[in-house]
């Protein structure tokens, strides 16, 4: 979450979400279209053997569509894949984020 937060709190321009979903998402000012989609995620993420049809059904009834369904579902599986192929290898962060002031990343 080093890297990609740095980018979410450009988008939001809200530092205090970043830290919820951080620390817990479950626990963030959330849509309850955010919180599917983000349990969704994890679900995939974490237990992809327990994906079931109804997983699906629940981003619909939260007003997802089959299409946007399909985008965060290849959005999640290639972020655990690349992360997969990073951790495999030993790939860390570019020293870049290592040198940049945490003050300088939240202003952008």
């Amino acid at each position: 979450m080093t890297h990609h937060g740095a980018g979410l709190a450009r988008l939001t321009n809200n530092q205090a979400l970043v830290e919820q979903l951080k620390t817990d998402y479950r626990q963030a000012t959330l849509s309850l279209q955010d919180r599917a989609m983000l349990a969704y995620a994890v679900k995939l993420t974490l237990e992809p053997w327990h994906m079931v049809e109804a997983d699906v059904i629940a981003l619909r009834a939260a007003g997802f569509s089959d299409a946007a369904i399909l985008d965060l579902n290849q959005v999640t599986s290639y972020f655990a894949y690349v992360n997969r192929l990073a951790d495999g290898l030993g790939v860390g962060l570019e020293d870049f984020w290592e040198k940049v002031p945490a003050e300088r990343i939240h202003q952008r």
